[in-house]
């Protein structure tokens, strides 16, 4: 992170400070590295490769010593959670699932592959890391392999693919958002301790959106294809996974699941005309992330404003 501020600086100076020669070549070659090659450059290919199979397999192996080596093991089971937690664990696989044949796929285009065979891979690569998952899963007492999970990543992987096979480009957007609740305190052993453990396992404090601009469909040049609309998805009062309420041993008071469905307003960075290409690659990644905004949150029948939500 640290070098790639001080990346996002120093462009930013040699070229402001043009009259010098070397920043000038300096900023050339970056631009060059981070702009998309227009053939097949096998150097990058196996850079890509490479690093997106050593990702995968350290993550499956950092994955299994902390988390599945603690676990009970068991013979192949399955395990039905398709009613479970309002169903927003399955939107947190739906993003991933998109998120990782995206990024997979932008990197593929970027060493100069052909749209059509850097999708493919992308599909292949996140429905593979994702089943990889399921796997290990699928051997321990407490879980078991989820065909809804499996599904539903197999949606979103393929979801991205289709709007790029169809227009090209997204114009529906899945992006994330998280502040934390009081919720946590009260079950901290399921919904976590500390921030990080909290932002995976908090559901109340999770937002999963699709973001869309109207001049995407439309374009109608009034309209700025990077403002878009956003709908989200989240949980209120979600302290146990299946059942529909929870009451605090020690205070008495019930908690009931409630659903919540907000409209707000968001950002498309992607669509923002930026030339430098290391600059379009920084913009990007923000689309990960829904943008703060005012939003309307309709929960159990009632209508409530929020001035800023994150």
């Amino acid at each position: 992170m640290l070098k790639l501020i001080f990346c996002c600086v120093f462009c930013c100076f040699t070229s402001y400070s043009g009259a010098q020669d070397h920043n000038k070549e300096a900023s050339i070659e970056i631009d060059s590295f981070f702009q998309p090659s227009e053939n097949f450059n096998k150097k990058r290919g196996v850079y890509t490769s490479v690093g997106v199979a050593s990702a995968w397999t350290g993550s499956m192996i950092g994955l299994h010593q902390v988390w599945y080596k603690q676990v009970e093991k068991s013979s192949w089971n399955t395990f039905d959670d398709s009613k479970s937690w309002l169903q927003m664990d399955k939107a947190g696989h739906f993003y991933t699932s998109y998120k990782l044949n995206a990024l997979t796929t932008d990197l593929y285009r970027w060493s100069g592959m052909q749209t059509k065979y850097a999708t493919w891979l992308g599909i292949t690569v996140s429905i593979g890391f994702q089943t990889t998952l399921e796997f290990f899963d699928a051997h321990t007492q407490d879980w078991g392999w989820s065909w809804t999970d499996f599904s539903t990543n197999i949606f979103g992987a393929s979801s991205y693919a289709a709007q790029i096979h169809f227009w090209n480009e997204e114009r529906f957007i899945p992006k994330f958002s998280y502040s934390p609740t009081p919720f946590a305190e009260i079950r901290p052993s399921v919904l976590g301790r500390t921030f990080s453990e909290r932002l995976l396992k908090d559901y109340n404090g999770q937002t999963y959106w699709l973001s869309f601009s109207p001049g995407s469909f439309f374009k109608n040049k009034r309209i700025p294809e990077w403002a878009c609309v956003s709908i989200g998805y989240s949980a209120h009062e979600k302290l146990v996974g299946s059942a529909s309420y929870f009451t605090d041993p020690e205070t008495g008071q019930d908690y009931f699941e409630q659903r919540e469905i907000l409209i707000s307003l968001d950002i498309d960075f992607s669509k923002i005309s930026i030339k430098r290409p290391w600059i379009r690659t920084f913009l990007q990644q923000l689309n990960h992330l829904k943008v703060p905004f005012p939003a309307l949150l309709f929960r159990n029948g009632n209508v409530l404003l929020k001035p800023l939500y994150f």
